[in-house]
């Protein structure tokens, strides 16, 4: 009998093209394969724990065989959602929620209007407003900014407005308020995916993005985790997660911002009362596939493969980890924005008999499904458990 559920997800870790890539702009050479070209891009990729549940018997990973006896349940999971190729629509899925069109997005920068009524608003005029690599812009308009005190915004591919501003210009709690009030105006048919403060710090020619992200996600739908809460089934949330639903239904929560601290913070939560914990890793994604770095990502996998060693150590009998992700992000590919991929799936417990293929899923509803019979509360209208 399983009585708690760990959902660890590999931010941008895709596990293939997805059957309708194009819709989403993946076409030619930016039709991701994630894990296996970074794979093959190194030479092999060594991830003995990760191996072990079988995610080289789903995926032909250089660096070793597909195992004869995977202790695990694997496979990949294809997203139905039409929202995008983005952290929200992938993680929602993951809780029982489709989104069944696109979240608006802006190629050609925000509208006119839409920016004035936002100048307005926080009372100083914006640089920048076109889509473009959050590394690269600081550059290009870092210097203006602490010149001129005025936010820099942009956007990119997905469905994001994104404000960047150097800590010693404007204090973070001013970058906070200001992407509320982008929050409250970005509605309707502007309602998009993510407000996004940036916060950077340093010199001209030498800008670094802080540690103090934070993201003001759409408010979702009823989703697993609201069931969960409202069955007084304790959840927690790590790194972005609690962001990505409005905070709704976590009695636990930590704010982490790397790969380490998200690793330390999943112990940590392992240590309370919750019974779901949920944490996103978002390094591999955030510091590697959008800076098409391979080299950084496969290392970041081993690392990570490592952290799991020791979450896999500390559970106990009745515990189920399950790893995936939620959209590709190819840093083999010549485009630095996400790719609409499958994810993995992999799933572990030391009360289970693995070795079980799960094939090419439907759904990443599938996920809450499981979760749903586990704890056994009422499912999603969607996804089906995987055991």
């Amino acid at each position: 009998m399983i009585n708690r559920v760990l959902l660890l997800v590999m931010d941008g870790c895709g596990a293939g093209t997805a059957p309708d890539a194009e819709l989403f702009g993946d076409v030619g050479a930016t039709r991701g394969n994630t894990l296996v070209n970074v794979a093959k891009a190194v030479g092999g990729l060594s991830i003995p724990t990760l191996r072990s549940f079988g995610l080289g018997n789903a995926l032909p990973l250089e660096g070793g065989e597909p195992l004869a006896e995977p202790v695990g349940f694997y496979g990949r999971l294809r997203e139905q959602s039409l929202g995008g190729k983005d952290t929200v629509t992938g993680h929602w899925e993951m809780m029982g929620v489709t989104v069944p069109k696109a979240f608006p997005t802006y190629p050609d920068g925000f509208p006119a209007d839409l920016v004035a009524e936002f100048e307005k608003r926080i009372g100083i005029g914006v640089l920048g407003n076109y889509p473009a690599s959050g590394t690269k812009i600081i550059d290009d308009l870092g210097p203006e900014h602490m010149a001129t005190g005025k936010p820099i915004l942009y956007t990119s591919a997905d469905s994001v407005f994104q404000i960047a501003c150097h800590e010693e210009i404007i204090p973070i709690e001013r970058l906070y308020e200001i992407c509320r009030i982008a929050r409250e105006i970005l509605v309707g048919d502007h309602g998009v995916q993510r407000v996004i403060a940036r916060p950077f710090e340093g010199k001209p020619g030498s800008f670094r993005r802080t540690e103090r992200r934070k993201d003001f996600p759409i408010c979702p739908p009823e989703n697993m985790i609201d069931r969960l809460a409202a069955k007084g089934i304790k959840c927690a949330g790590v790194g972005v997660v609690p962001e990505v639903f409005d905070g709704r239904g976590f009695a636990w929560k930590k704010r982490t911002q790397t790969n380490e601290d998200h690793f330390k913070a999943t112990l940590e939560a392992m240590d309370s009362d919750c019974r779901f914990i949920f944490t996103n890793f978002e390094d591999f994604d955030m510091l590697y596939g959008h800076r098409q770095n391979a080299p950084g990502f496969a290392k970041a996998l081993e690392t990570f493969d490592g952290y799991l060693k020791t979450i896999v150590d500390k559970m106990g009998p009745d515990d189920l980890v399950m790893l995936t992700a939620d959209h590709g992000n190819d840093p083999t590919s010549p485009s630095t924005d996400h790719s609409r991929e499958y994810a993995p799936i992999l799933a572990y417990s030391k009360s289970l008999k693995g070795g079980v293929n799960l094939g090419d899923r439907q759904t990443f509803a599938d996920i809450s499904a499981t979760i749903a019979k586990v704890f056994g509360v009422e499912p999603m209208a969607i996804g089906t458990p995987f055991f």
